[in-house]
């Protein structure tokens, strides 16, 4: 009794290994660019000179928009949801009628 198909999930074809070669060379070089890059100059509000009041504002926004944003996103899987339902049932009820006649 032969086993040889059993460490076929650990074997990797030149295609493969040439993918991910490709992969890990695009993020080291872009990881190259990132960290060469020049930095912005920042002439207006440095992050340091800002009130707690300002920072507390702005994470209160942030936290309204990202909930109300989560909230749609969730209205809309159940719309899409029940439409799906729907869409099932009536599927089910033209084959039952297909296979009664």
């Amino acid at each position: 009794m032969k086993r040889r198909n059993r460490n076929k999930s650990l074997r990797w074809g030149w295609r493969n290994k040439l993918i991910f070669l490709l992969v890990v060379y695009f993020f080291g070089f872009a990881t190259a660019i990132y960290c060469l890059a020049p930095v912005p100059q920042n002439t207006g509000n440095q992050t340091g000179q800002r009130s707690f009041a300002e920072w507390a504002l702005k994470s209160d926004e942030f936290a309204t928009a990202f909930n109300q944003g989560l909230h749609k996103v969730i209205n809309f899987g159940k719309s899409a949801a029940l439409h799906t339902a729907d869409f099932i049932k009536q599927e089910y009820i033209q084959r039952e009628a297909q296979a009664d006649s």
